[in-house]
């Protein structure tokens, strides 16, 4: 199958790009079939986001617990459930078998 060059226009910044016909190979041969929604830049941008994992600026959800072993108020990152136990992170890392955080 013949490719040729597309040009799309990216989905964050309205900007056009060249989809190369050496890019609509490389996704046929993983067998992708949707065409990139994204400039380079604005994939790079997402990419580099999402590994990020919302750590930057204090972004991440935090919830308030009382520790199962020394009942000291705490906050965790994840919201839990109730049928387990969650501990702060002093107890967490003994348990663990690791050093305490300073």
């Amino acid at each position: 199958m013949a490719f040729a060059d597309k040009t799309l226009v990216c989905a964050d910044c309205g900007g056009e790009f060249v989809f190369t016909a050496g890019e609509q190979e490389f996704f046929s041969s993983r067998g992708f079939q949707n065409e990139p929604k994204r400039c380079q830049s604005c994939r790079s941008m997402r990419r580099s986001e999402t590994r990020m994992g919302g750590m930057q600026g204090g972004s991440r959800e935090m919830h308030s617990i009382t520790c199962a072993q020394c009942g000291a108020e705490a906050m965790v990152p994840f919201r839990p459930r109730g049928d387990r136990p969650v501990y702060c992170s002093d107890c967490f890392s003994r348990m663990r078998g690791g050093p305490s955080p300073v």
